[in-house]
């Protein structure tokens, strides 16, 4: 009987269906996947600023706050303005990531751009980095419009009618306001969707690589994805305490603009410290910032202050279940690791494996969480821009103990897992012949 050949997984070069060309095609499916994961920023950033007072803004500044939230979460540069005449002077700083916008715009975004693959195994490394290209270049695109946008300034006061007045007369009333960094943005904004779609190829189970990098994914995908699913479980561990907050204390406006802003931000944190990580700050003012009560209370004492599980713990003892959750996690996550990846792998390299993901991603999320926040006024010279006209947060991460205590976590964690995962079956193990010969 003879046998036609079968369909075969359209390529760049198929014809399009209902008559539009293949580049045509291909660009009209990146500027959507753009467009979504932009418009799921915008609207998260929005909600969430919405929560927080922000539509409440003068001068018709929300708009333009959306737009600077959606920048600092697309990895953009903000940079703040201030001008008060000629005696005065105002200063205004916040470097802050809202993780909750990032997050939000990752995951849409990694999905449809990995949607019309998940059906194939192998691709072309060509259509491939045809496709990020387009994807990236649509990205920048509206990145750079949302920045146009994110642009404003405030007329602030001093609190005192006689100096507001004097202020005006001579010409020094104080404005405090940003701007988006245009070309700082585009290019920091490309290296951010390029992370995003590389990453989403790394992490993904389903999509489909070059033939030359099809050796490498049994070593980087399984401990890839074990570490997304830390992060996410995390978040949704944040969450859960987040909603039943909203629902069982005060203040609900300022619980719902902590989730939609900053919940990975919180969640992330609560896993750094307990896996023994630090970071070190101080508070002068809270300036509107969600900070966890014990955090705030070990920030705002006098000076530098080191944020690890004993100083949390001295405020609220709570804290310290911290460590049970970390283990919990990570041991799912090391044995999931294990059991996605070949069974010829021994226990030592899943071991090694974890100890590396663990120790690049508690990098990351020390980096991810720094706060560096500051606003201020001086009158002819005098006052150093704080008091009761300024404050400041300060949050840095001890990255070196964050990368040690993700090394070793993940030594005993990978280990653990590979040992656990050896009593299970493996990918290509069921209905393998007795003494077939093992994978590539």
């Amino acid at each position: 009987m003879s046998q036609t050949p079968g369909p075969t997984t359209a390529g760049p070069a198929d014809p399009a269906p209902h008559g539009l060309p293949p580049a045509l095609r291909g660009w009209l499916a990146a500027l959507g996947t753009a467009l979504a994961g932009l418009v799921t920023m915008v609207v998260t950033a929005a909600l969430g600023l919405w929560a927080a007072g922000a539509a409440d803004l003068p001068q018709g500044g929300y708009p333009a706050v959306v737009a600077a939230a959606v920048v600092a979460a697309a990895g953009g540069s903000l940079s703040a303005t201030g001008d008060a005449g000629i005696i005065a002077e105002a200063r205004a700083a916040v470097d802050a990531v809202p993780l909750s916008v990032t997050l939000a715009g990752m995951l849409v975004t990694a999905v449809l751009f990995l949607r019309p693959l998940r059906h194939r195994a192998v691709a072309p490394a060509g259509e491939l980095l045809g496709r990020i290209a387009r994807t990236a270049v649509c990205w920048v695109v509206l990145l750079w419009l949302i920045a146009l946008a994110a642009r404003h300034s405030f007329t602030l006061t001093v609190g005192n009618s006689l100096a507001d007045q004097l202020g005006a007369l001579l010409g020094s009333t104080p404005t405090v306001g940003f701007r988006a960094d245009v070309p700082a943005t585009v290019g920091y904004g490309l290296l951010w969707v390029l992370a995003v779609l590389v990453l989403a190829f790394l992490v993904s189970r389903r999509a489909p690589l070059a033939a030359r990098l099809l050796r490498f994914q049994d070593a980087l995908r399984p401990p890839a994805h074990a570490m997304l699913w830390v992060l996410l479980v995390y978040v949704a561990l944040g969450l859960v305490v987040g909603v039943v907050e909203l629902f069982t204390r005060g203040d609900p406006a300022r619980t719902l603009a902590v989730l939609l802003l900053g919940l990975p931000n919180l969640a992330w944190l609560a896993l750094g410290l307990g896996t023994g990580g630090a970071w070190s700050g101080h508070v002068d003012k809270v300036l509107g910032l969600p900070l966890p009560h014990a955090l705030e209370q070990v920030l705002r004492h006098r000076g530098t202050h080191t944020v690890d599980l004993g100083s949390l713990g001295a405020q609220d003892g709570r804290v310290w279940l911290l460590v049970a959750v970390a283990a919990v996690v990570l041991l799912g996550a090391a044995f999931g690791a294990a059991v996605r990846a070949p069974a010829r792998i021994p226990v030592w390299r899943h071991a090694l494996e974890m100890a590396a993901a663990l120790a690049l991603t508690l990098l990351v999320v020390g980096l991810l969480t720094r706060i560096d926040a500051h606003y201020g006024l001086s009158l002819i010279g005098v006052g150093d821009l704080g008091g009761d006209l300024g404050g400041a947060v300060v949050l840095e991460p001890q990255l070196w103990r964050l990368v040690g205590v993700g090394a070793a976590w993940g030594l005993v964690t990978g280990g653990a897992g590979g040992l656990a995962a050896r009593r299970v079956r493996h990918p290509g193990q069921v209905g393998d012949a007795p003494h077939a010969p093992p994978d590539r």
